[in-house]
């Protein structure tokens, strides 16, 4: 057996600090699905790996994505989502193209110098698989279309339409809710309609990866298809269920020490029956707060401050001594 690393790592807001720096901030993250920019001329905003991000798409047709800050005095520019030519700061009305260049500041005309050239949006990395966008800030970081070329899904995800997103919130750590995704070692125990569901046993659940991407293969029971679970580093979550052309998609984002929150986008096949896709949800919404109850009862006992470590079981839980070899290397 494997030891983990310090179960202080859980509650300490030095490393949390040191993750968010040196893991989220250089990481890819997973923003919304092409469809939200559905035509010419529209943007939408969102919040990403703790920066403020603005993704449009250009009169031109063009995606691109930039941080949503006013190189001004650094107000945020825009919120929600529609369709306009310009985008505006609220503060001092500095106005900026989709394409982020800066077309006009008021009163620029009166300060000698003014240089509305080097004064655009700062530009992020903007990357594309199937329906999904992806924003980064470290352009050295391999994206996701390539690190996901190799999940194996039984469906093309360029296929799918979007449904809807449901938000979450953990009182757990954000490591402990991504390593208890990481193992079905738990799953005979505490998801019993999911092991009715698929085939948990170590002989036929796969386990695959060794980062950036850790990956989990299943296969239904009654013989209604094979599941799917990506963990694409940090802390992104692809889950795909056995019957019709189903994904689920989102990221998971540290709070604090011991809050955690994400969200799930839900996308179905066009021919998927509104009632399947409804009780598809709601499954995955039951194996959700089964997983809930765990990690904050993980959290509860790591905090506790009696124990320094944990122990990894080699095969069952390989997946999770990757990832915790990844942050610590990410970290040290």
């Amino acid at each position: 057996m494997a030891d983990t690393y310090p179960w202080s790592w859980y509650s300490d807001p030095a490393v949390l600090a040191a993750e968010r720096e040196r893991i989220f901030r250089r990481a890819w993250h997973y923003v919304g699905h092409a469809g939200r920019l559905p035509e010419p001329s529209s943007y939408f905003a969102c919040m990403t790996g703790g920066l403020p991000v603005v993704v449009t798409r250009d009169g031109g047709g063009e995606l691109g994505a930039f941080l949503n800050v006013c190189r001004h005095r650094g107000s945020e520019i825009v919120a929600g989502a529609g369709r306009r030519e310009t985008l505006q700061c609220p503060y001092h009305a500095w106005t900026y193209g989709l394409d982020g260049q800066l077309r006009s500041a008021p009163r620029a005309e009166r300060e000698d110098g003014f240089d509305a050239a080097g004064l655009g949006l700062v530009a992020l990395s903007l990357d594309r698989w199937g329906p999904f966008l992806f924003v980064g800030a470290d352009p050295e970081a391999p994206p996701p279309s390539q690190l996901l070329a190799a999940a194996r899904l039984p469906f093309d995800p360029a296929e799918l339409v979007f449904r809807e997103r449901i938000d979450y919130a953990l009182g757990a750590n954000w490591k402990v809710a991504v390593e208890n995704y990481l193992e079905c070692y738990h799953c005979p125990t505490a998801h019993p309609a999911f092991s009715r569901l698929v085939d948990v046993d170590p002989d036929a659940y796969v386990l695959e990866g060794d980062g950036p991407v850790w990956s989990q293969y299943g296969t239904a029971r009654d013989g209604s298809g094979t599941c799917a679970f990506h963990l694409v580093w940090p802390a992104l979550k692809i889950n795909a269920y056995p019957g019709f052309a189903n994904l689920s998609i989102g990221p998971v984002w540290p709070e604090t020490t011991g809050r955690t929150t994400g969200f799930l986008d839900y996308f179905f096949g066009t021919d998927v029956d509104d009632a399947w896709a409804r009780d598809l949800i709601a499954f995955d919404d039951q194996v959700g707060r089964e997983d809930t109850t765990l990690v904050e009862s993980v959290q509860r006992g790591v905090a506790a401050g009696l124990v320094e470590r944990g122990r990894l079981l080699p095969e069952s839980e390989r997946l999770i001594a990757s990832f915790q070899a990844k942050v610590t290397a990410s970290l040290t």
